[in-house]
């Protein structure tokens, strides 16, 4: 029975305590649906004017706080080139495990923050978190050791962790399935490393009593913790919960995702799904792609900064040199992100072509001498387009995951992956191997050529899983089956579910 029937009822039949049961189990969505009166259809226009609104919010607040968390990581590999290794007397690997232990939080409190997040007000959860990650960057400032370093880098970690999964989740709220690889791209956009490169040019002209890397946490960590404050209040979790929209433009905002069949929210923890999530073999096949395509990026991060001095640079040219990096990032991922829209239901192929440029970059990076910095120079800007690859695989996740438990679980498996991956990649970069680096650069051809394999894998798996569904299976018209698709199941319940491949 839809839930449309149910709640037209509970008015005549049903007992509170029966309401309660029903409005636990449901979608938030659902019940708002059928709650609120049915309007008349958008007409295109209509439908395209509202979507220019939405994202024109939306998207901004999303990709400002995400940016503005990861200038917050990355400021470290800049703060290197400014003296913070020689200030805070780094030796051997130290530096290294600065980088690694960022994930150890992460890893730490991802868990504990999926379950949060899913039983609080999800946007002012993450928001908090955010205020607590801005408090650790100005804490990074007042660091004179490698202990107090690593502390505070990785309680910075614990508070991080809930980033790239949240914001998933609420991009998944707001979005249909094909609507959504173009938005993570924008939102995920790497101009963290623009930002970045651009403050620590600017402060590097500074000359006062502190040193300069500590100017640079001191002022990311301020604007970070400022705009923290507005988004705790401001940005909303869901269409139900935002400011901007009038009661008929949150049902239409509705109405639209329902057909992705993979819910809005439901703050009931339910265990079923937590399972479904664990036996789910494409959670762990995108789990292991995270990790292989996040092992380039821990090292890459970290090392960014050092690698391009130890071209011959100054530390201040070596800061503006770092920022056609986050450029190349993001021309990456919204190029793929692009393709994967475009071309109906290739996602995993654009997936695998996009592998193969930072396969290329690597390649050169490792072939050219080093003696040719134009050509060192062109080979670490090709490798940063590893961005696209995993922007889109995100989207996979978003696409084929259903039901809000599942969800939040899933997505707290694959930041864990994310997470794994940047421990291990500063590990690559070994000391002794400076300045060629050479065990990081085959590591990262290395993982490039495993997530090829990994998505071919995934692929096959959605293709083998879709032939369960019948044909027409998808089709979604009326308010009551609109509802239907918001009941809070798994893509494992639903006959008609349709995996992206």
């Amino acid at each position: 029975m839809s839930i449309h029937g149910k709640t037209a009822d509970m008015d005549v039949d049903q007992s509170s305590d029966e309401k309660a049961v029903l409005t636990r189990h449901v979608d938030k969505a659902a019940q708002f649906l059928a709650e609120t009166q049915e309007y008349p259809p958008l007409t295109p226009e209509a439908e395209k004017k509202l979507m220019r609104k939405v994202d024109w919010i939306m998207i901004p607040i999303l990709f400002i706080t995400a940016t503005l968390g990861a200038v917050d990581k990355v400021a470290l590999g800049t703060a290197a080139i400014y003296g913070l290794r020689t200030d805070t007397k780094l030796v051997g690997q130290q530096y290294s495990w600065l980088g690694s232990i960022l994930s150890l939080g992460a890893l730490t409190g991802m868990f504990p923050s999926s379950y949060l997040i899913h039983r609080l007000p999800s946007a002012k959860y993450l928001c908090s978190c955010s205020v607590g990650w801005a408090s650790m960057a100005l804490v990074m400032a007042a660091c004179t050791s490698w202990s107090s370093l690593m502390a505070v880098r990785f309680f910075m970690g614990v508070f991080e962790a809930i980033i790239v999964p949240g914001i998933s989740l609420i991009i998944a709220a707001w979005y249909k399935k094909s609507e959504q690889p173009p938005r993570n791209a924008l939102v995920f956009a790497a101009a963290s490393s623009v930002i970045n490169g651009f403050l620590s040019w600017a402060v590097g002209h500074i000359d006062s009593v502190l040193s300069i890397w500590q100017y640079l946490f001191l002022i990311v960590g301020s604007v970070t913790f400022a705009w923290s404050l507005f988004v705790l209040w401001y940005m909303p979790a869901t269409p139900m919960d935002a400011l901007f929209l009038s009661k008929e433009e949150k049902y239409h905002m509705i109405r639209r995702v329902a057909e992705n069949k993979t819910g809005v929210a439901n703050k009931e923890w339910k265990w079923y799904q937590v399972k479904e999530a664990f036996i789910d073999p494409k959670t762990w096949i995108i789990f292991l792609f995270n990790i292989a395509i996040n092992i380039p990026n821990g090292g890459l991060t970290t090392f960014n900064g050092i690698i391009i001095s130890n071209l011959g640079f100054s530390s201040v040219n070596a800061s503006l040199l770092s920022m056609p990096t986050g450029v190349m990032s993001t021309l990456s991922a919204l190029i793929f992100s692009w393709l994967g829209v475009r071309w109906n239901n290739r996602r995993c192929l654009v997936t695998v072509a996009a592998c193969i440029v930072p396969i290329i970059g690597t390649a050169v990076v490792y072939a050219v001498p080093r003696s040719s910095v134009g050509g060192q120079m062109v080979g670490i800007y090709l490798l940063y387009t590893y961005f696209g690859p995993y922007v889109v695989g995100i989207g996979l996740a978003q696409a084929n995951t259903a039901g809000n438990t599942k969800k939040t679980v899933v997505f707290a498996i694959l930041y864990i992956g994310y997470a794994v991956g940047n421990l291990i990649g500063p590990q690559t970069f070994r000391a002794e191997q400076a300045p060629a680096y050479t065990g990081g650069v085959i590591a990262m051809i290395v993982c490039y050529c495993v997530c090829i394999g990994l998505i071919c894998v995934y692929w096959a798996l959605c293709v083998f899983q879709n032939k369960r569904v019948a044909p027409g299976g998808e089709r979604r018209g009326s308010i009551t089956e609109a509802m239907d698709s918001l009941m809070d199941q798994t893509d494992f319940e639903q006959e008609g579910f349709k995996y992206t491949t």
